[in-house]
């Protein structure tokens, strides 16, 4: 468990230190130009990277076991912030999407709560469920009207990408917690329908769906993936150069948030790309070794939760960014501009340091127990 925790820690140390050097990068001409200071996004993310960091460090000495009796109030907590995104003067509304709380100057994003909320909650739920897990009633029914309330809010924003990957990691936590596989196929079938028809009743999302399979009839929609593969291509093997991007001379809208990994690709080459991949690949085995080792139910689900919902962002990410997938807003995690993301990422990996202590812990006290009843039988 050693071996694997500090694994974990040297790749999200990695990942951080790519992201701030990026991010510096490639938001350089989008701050010089529309705010006059192009190291304006760098030293806002700067300060989001240490108080990031503060609250990783108070995360991994909080014993993971008091989430449990915090997961209510929290719940309550992530939900009256989503709602009050719709409340002005709380709310901010940017893009046509209700997604921001605006404190003072800077924006707190509450999707980001409401993802780290919906992991808690779950986890806790099955784990004090236990074998009831299995009943329509406490395995489906109650997580699933609890989860529903956060999605709706999410999709009223809107937000339909943190809505699915939410809705995904949900489902998950849910079927590692014992919850039949026959109620949640049926279940999930029902929400892809319901997601389908709300991406066609929005117009901006369905536009980015049939630019995504249909990119030569609507290439004004399918631009933002366009200048990304263009980026790819462009920096070939080994890059052009760090600081050297063309396409972030306004070209790429918003290179520094969700599209900040075809800057990397441009400026560093395929290799930096695909070291980025495994380094998240990594994380995600850390995470769920970290898991399958946990001393507790809770600690298992919490664990394969917050990997998870790591995890699955940045393959969607990474996805949309290569035209695998339609585009969605969702940053990279620990790369990506953006305060909230960067601190409920670091609260995640937070989580995961201190369910591995424990287990380190555990098996201490395990062995030394083994020790004492040798020498008390010699």
């Amino acid at each position: 468990m050693r071996k694997t925790l500090s694994t974990l820690i040297t790749i999200v140390l990695a990942l951080l230190s790519l992201g701030i050097v990026m991010l510096a990068s490639s938001s350089s001409v989008k701050g010089s130009t529309e705010l006059h200071d192009p190291l304006f996004f760098f030293k806002r993310q700067v300060i989001w990277l240490f108080m990031s960091i503060v609250v990783a460090a108070i995360v991994v000495r909080f014993d993971y076991h008091w989430w449990q009796k915090f997961a209510l109030p929290l719940a309550v907590t992530a939900v009256i912030l989503l709602v009050l995104v719709f409340v002005p003067p709380f709310g901010h509304k940017a893009g046509g999407s209700n997604r921001w709380i605006r404190l003072g100057p800077f924006s707190l994003q509450p999707s980001e709560i409401g993802k780290f909320a919906v992991v808690i909650v779950l986890s806790s739920w099955m784990t004090f469920i236990g074998r009831r897990s299995t009943n329509f009633k406490e395995g489906l029914l109650y997580p699933v009207t609890g989860l529903g309330i956060v999605l709706g809010l999410l999709l009223l924003e809107p937000d339909f990408g943190t809505t699915l990957l939410t809705g995904a990691v949900g489902m998950l936590i849910m079927f590692a917690g014992g919850t039949r596989i026959g109620y949640l196929l049926i279940t999930g079938t029902l929400g892809a329908c319901g997601f389908v028809v709300a991406v066609m009743q929005d117009p901006v999302r369905i536009g980015r769906v049939l630019a995504f399979l249909m990119p030569e009839k609507y290439p004004h929609t399918a631009y933002h993936l366009a200048q990304s593969k263009v980026a790819f291509i462009v920096g070939g093997l080994s890059g052009v150069g760090l600081g050297d991007s063309m396409q972030k001379q306004l070209y790429l809208p918003e290179p520094h948030t969700d599209f900040i990994l075809a800057i990397i690709g441009e400026e560093l080459g395929f290799l930096a790309t695909c070291f980025v991949v495994m380094l998240f690949l990594g994380l995600a085995i850390c995470g769920l070794t970290i898991s399958l080792k946990a001393r507790d139910p809770f600690g298992r689900l919490l664990a394969f939760g917050m990997t998870m919902m790591i995890s699955m962002q940045a393959a969607i990410n990474v996805g949309v960014v290569t035209g695998c997938l339609p585009t969605k807003g969702l940053p990279l995690p620990f790369i990506s501009y953006g305060g909230s993301s960067l601190m409920m990422s670091m609260a995640c990996v937070g989580v995961l340091v201190n369910v591995a202590l424990h287990g380190v812990a555990g098996h201490q006290d395990t062995h030394t127990k083994l020790i004492r009843d040798q020498h008390h039988r010699l």
